[in-house]
């Protein structure tokens, strides 16, 4: 299998698993990819995903350029449409996706862990679009998900120069929101799934979608999105249950999804 998955209690691991080839992404691999999602986003009892790349080098070092090398225009088509529908996959899922970044996040790497809701990475990453370097651009998303999170000119800057930027320029520009030793990154992210997977899950839910639309719709169209959302949640037995958390000073008693 080229993507494993391990549950720990109500959080799913998933890890890309080519360390043979830094864990680059093959249109095998995305469909495998997209099944995982699949099979995740229907199952009510992960509430949270940790995403990472096997061994210590890579999270995923990019696309597989030895298939990419004899590909036709239309097969370069299809395989950018496989690998956007798993990532755009992943966005649609209702769990929050945390990538935890723990080596070479290149290419299709960097657009992967775009496609996730938090980024976490370890000290020696690094990320990067390098594929003007190699006469063709992104194809899973770069250039529409990277401007959405880094603004246009570092965008630009990354895929036109195809340069690698290091775990601290990604946090300073808001390419990542935490940076670890390596040896924690896993225990932190982690860790961070765990509180995510205790929350009340449809407000969860709600605030990922909520998210998610804000980059898509004009701000009034969101704010209509926001308010239906939150009277939503107002008919979930687990806003009732955290309320009374809330007023009785005391842990939630657990959630029942709804």
């Amino acid at each position: 299998m080229a993507v494993e998955v391990k549950r720990d209690g109500a959080v799913a691991v998933v890890t890309v698993a080519r360390p043979e080839v830094l864990n680059a992404l093959n249109t095998a691999t995305n469909a495998e990819l997209l099944s995982v999602v699949g099979a995740i986003s229907s199952d009510p009892g992960v509430r949270a995903v940790v995403l990472t790349g096997a061994g210590e080098k890579a999270f995923v070092a990019g696309a597989d350029i030895a298939e990419f090398r004899d590909m036709s225009p239309e097969d370069a088509r299809h395989a950018s449409a496989l690998g956007a529908e798993a990532f755009a996959a992943i966005g649609e899922a209702p769990q929050p996706w945390i990538a935890a970044v723990n080596g070479f996040a290149l290419g299709g790497g960097c657009e992967l862990a775009l496609a996730c809701d938090i980024r976490l990475a370890a000290e020696g990453a690094r990320f990067g679009q390098p594929e003007v370097n190699l006469g063709i651009t992104p194809g899973w998303g770069g250039t529409q998900r990277l401007p959405r999170e880094v603004g246009s000119g570092w965008a630009a800057y990354l895929c036109l120069s195809g340069r690698m930027i290091d775990a601290a320029e990604a946090a300073r520009i808001g390419l990542v929101q935490a940076v670890f030793p390596a040896a924690r990154l896993m225990d932190e992210a982690l860790k961070l799934a765990g509180e995510l997977a205790a929350k009340p899950p449809l407000a969860v839910r709600s605030i990922k979608l909520q998210v998610r639309r804000a980059l898509d719709v004009d701000i009034a169209s969101g704010h209509e999105i926001e308010r239906g959302l939150f009277a939503l949640t107002f008919a979930s037995a687990d806003r009732g249950e955290a309320m009374d958390a809330f007023l009785q000073k005391r842990k939630p008693r657990g959630y029942e999804g709804r």
